[in-house]
């Protein structure tokens, strides 16, 4: 009796949070904003709401590669690595110094 006074909608809601993440759910939509005929603003909204599984079994994985979600760097730089970019850098504005200078003597 007390499950007719207080219907339960846990289960229901449960249950169709589980379908989208296993199947998926997408929601598209475009909204444009117009003003004497003239389009002045477009906006395309698309939105895929699923689990990572199904997103991987689609093809999406994005976040695996991008640096800014990754806890370990794609590439870590070693300090040798470091090293030589640096003294690259080094010789590189050692040579504009001296050209500089050089142009700066034949003016005078």
């Amino acid at each position: 009796m007390a499950d007719l006074v207080t219907p339960s909608r846990g289960h229901g809601l449960v249950e169709i949070l589980d379908r989208v993440l296993d199947k998926g759910l997408v929601i598209a939509g475009d909204i444009k904003i117009n003003l004497a005929n003239v389009e002045l603003l477009t906006i395309q909204v698309r939105l895929l709401v699923c689990s990572i599984d199904k997103a991987e079994q689609i093809g999406l994985n994005w976040w695996r590669h991008d640096p800014r979600l990754t806890a370990v760097p794609s590439s870590p730089l070693l300090a040798s690595d470091i090293e030589r970019r640096l003294e690259r850098i080094e010789r590189g504005l050692e040579r504009l110094t001296s050209e500089s200078e050089r142009t700066t003597r034949r003016k005078k």
